[in-house]
């Protein structure tokens, strides 16, 4: 049986297990503020050899004295293993008793011995994955309960005894259910042993993370950044790491967890953000925006790139000195098609075809008696005669100019979407206005990416080490090869859940998404077990799966708790809505109301009437003020713990077709960590029938 003591106990005395592990907390932070300040007493004098390397310990140095920031309200260390043996390879040799803290970070003492273990360390890997079946050499888990900063309660498992090992953690329950108010917290301390498996999953494959609402999904993505930065710190250095996330609300809402785990350098960013080459001020309709983030696109971007290549109808005559050097059409069209055969970059080859050129000039200036070097090649490159025929042949290509002229000139668009597109899908795409200039045009969110696309085609995009792509569900395909080409040398972890797809042109799996990634071997993985959402309010909510997605296993919830649910039916107005957003003020934790898009004016007319003034979704929630209006647009990703829904019937109808609809409802409802009320005067949508 797993026990738990506590402050009031009588083994909460001056000299019992509480009060030993109370001091040594109080030890750690001692240690974790030395290791500060010896940090911040460091002399760069005379140490960088110039002031750029002067300036870059300089930033290395900040950034570790903010690592080592002791977070007051955030736990030092979560755990306890006591092994049986010195863990390590077989044969270590060690004695009883070895014992680890496991937290956030790495501490050490004046010695240099460890007081804490960072939770990433391979001796931390126990605290997730032990069990009585495979107790790994782990005598006894401990695990800590805290109130704000201060340790207030512990839990043993004895892992050799089956019988205590395979109690419920009632200290691992209290924290996933604790109310939380502000952005998202780590779940470092409840990680469960299929999500570490994602967690530290190797850097060079791609892992797909499909999951429910409630699964971690989101947390362990960022979790498992942190755990690479960890075990490959010095080669993501030099590669760099991102997290691309749905928009910025969202990445407000989760940019504090890695932070948190001491990780401050990782890139968050949204897809609209990595490709910002252009202003975007339009927007597409579906059928536009769907067509535009088709696969295809980027064949139909590849034939009138490429078009702009021509075949030689003259020779090159290159004069220097007194001589003459001339070099037949016939020759220079061979190597436009070696170049185009080789399917290098446009721009690439583009480069590469003055100094083809210069070649065949310095081979008969040799057959001639000359003996050229490289510097002579390098200036027949650059001779005014080789630079007018590649202008002529291999013409300069801005890629908003190129996407441009696509969808002005019905011409251009026919020739190159020919056997690609259809005549419907042509049109489509095609702007009634043709815009004049690329600074003009009324750019789309689907054009920047076709843009973003055309740039590739002419220069390689950089890589990234690895990329944690969220809610991926609702890319484009287009969308997906962006991402793709940032980390086409690394790898990526990928998160999201079909049933979460709320744009038309979603993603019907996640094989095809991958594919589109150009990451076809990433290995696929379900989490089923739902640690946030109460067991109720999912199982209303999977109502609507066979619907949505019918080949998804609904999320199992294994919370203790069911949770607060409640569906009420009121009148017309806003006074209900209201009156429920204050009974659930009520209570502990962070309150949203989410509502369809049209109806969030009026409903914070009527909030701020009542002096319950919301936040906007991404501002931080405080103690003193909890409650958050949501438009149903900008709700995944997002948690309370209490949620008001205002018509379901509103959220679902305001979306271009019916399953996107019940999707985006689907989303809504499975916002709540302990309880929903869901508000209507209209009638329910029929899926959600009992």
């Amino acid at each position: 049986m797993t026990t738990s003591v506590h402050d009031d106990s009588p083994s909460g005395t001056a000299d019992g297990p509480l009060a030993r592990e109370r001091a040594h907390l109080a030890a750690a932070r001692r240690a974790l503020r030395a290791m500060r300040e010896d940090v911040e007493a460091l002399d760069l004098t005379d140490v960088a050899a110039n002031w750029v390397n002067a300036a870059v310990l300089e930033r290395q140095i900040e950034d570790r004295v903010k690592a080592l920031a002791d977070l007051a309200d955030t736990p030092l260390f979560f755990g306890r293993l006591d092994y049986l043996r010195a863990p390590g390879e077989s044969g270590a040799e060690g004695g009883d008793g070895l014992r680890f803290h496991i937290g956030r970070r790495h501490v050490h003492d004046a010695d240099g011995d460890p007081m804490v273990i960072d939770w990433r360390a391979p001796v931390s890997q126990p605290f997730y994955r032990a069990s009585a079946k495979d107790p790994m050499d782990v005598a006894l888990r401990r695990r800590f309960g805290y109130t704000g900063g201060d340790l207030t309660a512990y839990e043993d498992e004895h892992l050799s005894d089956p019988a205590e090992a395979a109690t419920t953690s009632a200290l691992l329950q209290r924290e996933i259910e604790r109310p939380r108010v502000g952005p998202m917290r780590d779940i470092v301390a409840t990680i469960q042993p299929e999500q570490d498996e994602i967690v530290r999953a190797g850097l060079g494959g791609t892992v797909c993370v499909q999951g429910g609402p409630g699964t971690g999904k989101t947390a362990v993505g960022l979790h498992r950044v942190a755990y690479l930065l960890y075990a490959h710190r010095e080669r993501l250095a030099r590669t760099g790491t991102l997290v691309v996330g749905p928009n910025r609300s969202f990445l407000r809402y989760i940019e504090q967890v890695l932070p948190a785990l001491g990780e401050l350098t990782v890139r968050q960013s949204t897809v609209d953000e990595l490709v910002a080459r252009v202003e975007v001020r339009g927007t597409d309709d579906a059928p536009a925006a769907t067509v535009k983030g088709d696969a295809r696109m980027a064949e139909v971007l590849r034939r009138a790139l490429y078009a702009h290549v021509t075949t030689p109808t003259e020779p090159v005559v290159v004069v220097r000195g007194s001589r003459r050097w001339r070099i037949p059409a016939y020759e220079v069209e061979e190597m436009v098609h070696e170049l185009l055969d080789r399917s290098i970059r446009y721009g690439a080859a583009r480069e590469a075809l003055p100094q083809r050129i210069a070649h065949a000039v310095l081979v008969r200036m040799e057959r001639s008696g000359e003996a050229p070097d490289d510097r002579v090649q390098d200036a027949v490159a650059r001779n005014a005669a080789v630079k007018a025929a590649v202008k002529a042949l291999w013409p300069p290509v801005d890629p908003a100019r190129l996407v441009l002229r696509l969808l002005s000139d019905p011409e251009f668009l026919a020739e190159h979407a020919e056997g690609v597109l259809t005549g419907e899908e042509r049109a489509a795409i095609l702007w009634d206005r043709p815009a004049r200039s690329v600074r003009s045009a009324r750019w789309s969110a689907a054009d920047a990416v076709l843009i973003d696309e055309a740039a590739d085609l002419i220069e390689r995009t950089p890589s990234l080490g690895h990329v944690v792509l969220d809610e991926a569900q609702d890319l484009s395909p287009m969308q997906y090869r962006a991402v793709g080409r940032r980390c086409s040398t690394g790898s990526a972890t990928v998160l999201g859940d079909l049933a979460q797809g709320t744009t038309p042109w979603a993603t019907g799996s996640w094989r095809e998404a991958l594919a589109h990634l150009g990451k076809d071997g990433a290995v696929v993985e379900e989490l089923t077990a739902g640690f946030r959402v109460p067991t109720d309010v999912i199982a209303y909510a999977s109502r609507l799966l066979p619907h949505i997605a019918p080949g998804l296993a609904p999320v199992a919830s294994v919370r203790e708790n069911p949770g607060f649910f409640e569906v009420r039916p009121v009148v017309a107005g806003t006074a209900e809505v209201v009156a429920a957003c204050r009974e659930l003020l009520g209570r502990e934790g962070s309150v949203g109301l989410i509502a369809a898009d049209a109806r969030v004016p009026a409903l914070a007319a009527a909030l701020t009437e009542a002096g319950l003034g919301p936040l906007g979704p991404g501002e931080e929630a405080t103690r003193e003020t909890r409650l958050t209006l949501v438009p149903a647009s900008l709700a995944k990703g997002l948690e309370y713990d209490y949620v008001v829904l205002d018509e379901p019937a509103a959220v679902a109808g305001a979306e271009p077709d019916e399953r996107t609809g019940l999707r985006r409802l689907y989303v809504c409802l499975t916002r709540a960590v302990s309880g929903l009320i869901v508000t209507h005067a209209e009638p329910l949508p029929r899926q959600l029938a009992g």
